[in-house]
């Protein structure tokens, strides 16, 4: 009795730690999926939606007076964004972009605050992989579209008179150039978005 209650004091320690040991292994990729579902939900989420409101406010403040000579006579010159279709698109398709991201980023850091899953079911996780999908293409053809006609405006059309309007007109162009470039950013955050929801789809 006494040798079996001897063993048995010896024995609980070692138990307890084993269990512990156990407990904090299993605790430690736990930890880390939450920390790669936080990095997921915020800080992908919050640059996708300062890039899209980049994008647009950018391109929405894109516009500038200046003069053209043709033939040798001084033509007046003015563009703006809303002259072209393809930066109108641009910018709803930005715009619905930010809004998109600051909802879904509005959702995360409320189930972050509860500590309840940032993903709660396959149906949602497939819900937010079509919405990620949707707007990342969405993105690359507004952006596809935009750098048409900018680089129509560069280089002119080829054996006419028709000018590189973006000589006289540099500002236009630039603030145009900087928008399509965060346009191809926010696609591409999209895209990560996308790629890292099918990951937790296919555990």
């Amino acid at each position: 009795m006494t040798r079996n209650g001897a063993e048995t004091s010896i024995q609980l320690p070692e138990t307890t730690k084993i269990a512990a040991a156990a407990a904090e292994s299993g605790a430690l990729p736990s930890e880390r999926h939450r920390k790669s579902e936080v990095m997921h939900a915020v800080v992908i989420r919050f640059v996708c939606l300062l890039s899209s409101i980049t994008a647009l406010s950018v391109m929405a403040t894109a516009k500038q007076a200046s003069t053209i000579s043709l033939y040798g006579f001084s033509i007046p010159l003015y563009s703006n964004w809303s002259f072209s279709d393809s930066f109108k698109y641009l910018v709803g398709v930005s715009a619905a972009v930010a809004v998109h991201s600051f909802l879904q980023l509005l959702i995360n850091v409320s189930r972050i605050l509860r500590k309840s899953p940032l993903i709660p079911s396959r149906n949602h996780a497939w819900l937010i992989f079509a919405g990620d999908q949707i707007f990342a293409y969405a993105m690359m053809s507004a952006g596809s579209a935009a750098s048409g006609v900018t680089n129509l405006n560069r280089t002119g059309i080829r054996h006419s008179a028709l000018p590189n309007f973006c000589k006289p007109l540099h500002y236009f162009c630039d603030r145009v150039a900087v928008s399509i470039a965060f346009t191809f950013l926010s696609c591409f955050l999209l895209a990560i978005s996308a790629l890292l929801d099918v990951l937790w789809l296919s555990k």
